[in-house]
């Protein structure tokens, strides 16, 4: 009865005192909380298993015939070897895995919990774009760790051909998985660039004419890129990834065209019928003023005589 009773006192709009503010914040900020928590020890007992996921691709693409969980119990120095430094290193690494995982993993809880914070103070106009967004951020970002997981094993190859001939290329794991970790990240964030702004010509920040105009920079930035991001011999392997962001680009530049042409045809209509028209707030000349020089007299009475103080009195 009480909750139910709070809810119907909630301002429609979503107002609320601060307190309240703060109150929903600290539940959900531990709904968010445990989340990550069941998440990470769900994933403590996986976390050998998410170790080999990452690196045994990279050990198959350096010449490795064994995986990460073979390699533990071979002496085989025919390839790169994975290896951890310090007593305490290995349980940082469990514990650094697991709790990354738990929060990947537990992201749609948090997001979640982020928007229903954020939403009740947005129009419906901006939940609806709000939600676009986020529905084609998320995918986008996937596509880019797929990427980035793909062609770590290509990267790998290349970099390790600078080793000394006869040497044992020893690869600390810790650095080894911050390495992936920050590979998903740049390539995941690269994919969100055309979303990136497309949300500025929404806002009205960036139009679509000039994002056209910078086509022949971008083509050269994101091809520059993947020729970082992906340095082997092959340019297959560059155009497979900056191919798609190419594409992606022309598309939000498309859409940014589309949408400036929408606005200005709304523009030219004018407001809807149940819209208000823009207040023009532009002062106007009201011209000279003329000094007072005289006295105005009193206003006359229906009889023409002039209104006196004492007929006032009579009338309050």
């Amino acid at each position: 009865m009480l909750k139910s009773a709070r809810k119907q006192e909630k301002d429609p709009e979503g107002r609320m005192p601060l307190a309240e503010h703060l109150r929903e914040l600290r539940n959900r900020l531990v709904k968010s909380l445990l989340a990550i928590v069941v998440t990470t020890i769900v994933a403590a007992f996986f976390y050998k298993d998410i170790i080999q996921f990452f690196t045994d691709p990279i050990l198959q693409a350096v010449g490795c015939k064994y995986s990460f969980a073979e390699l533990q119990n071979t002496d085989n120095t025919q390839c790169a070897r994975i290896v951890q430094n310090g007593l305490l290193s290995p349980f940082t690494l469990a514990l650094t895995v697991s709790l990354s995982s738990g929060v990947a993993l537990a992201a749609p809880v948090w997001l979640y919990q982020f928007w229903a914070f954020v939403a009740p103070g947005l129009h419906r106009s901006e939940k609806r774009y709000g939600l676009a967004f986020v529905g084609a951020g998320f995918p986008l970002f996937l596509t880019g760790a797929y990427f980035a997981y793909w062609s770590l094993p290509k990267m790998a190859t290349v970099m390790l051909e600078f080793s000394i001939i006869g040497s044992d290329n020893q690869l600390p794991l810790d650095e080894l998985l911050q390495l992936i970790m920050r590979m998903i990240i740049v390539f995941g964030l690269s994919f969100e660039m055309p979303l990136l702004l497309v949300m500025l010509n929404f806002g009205g920040v960036l139009s679509g004419k000039k994002m056209a105009g910078w086509w022949r920079g971008m083509i050269m930035g994101i091809t520059l890129f993947a020729a970082i991001a992906t340095p082997s011999t092959d340019p297959i392997s560059m155009l497979a990834l900056a191919g798609p962001i190419w594409i992606m680009y022309f598309g939000a530049t498309a859409i940014a065209l589309v949408n400036d042409r929408r606005r200005a045809a709304r523009a030219a209509a004018g407001p809807a019928d149940d819209e208000a028209s823009e207040l023009d707030l532009t002062p106007e000349d009201i011209g000279e003023i003329e000094p007072v020089t005289t006295r105005r007299g009193l206003p006359e009475q229906a009889n023409g005589h002039p209104v006196t103080s004492t007929d006032l009195e009579d009338i309050t």
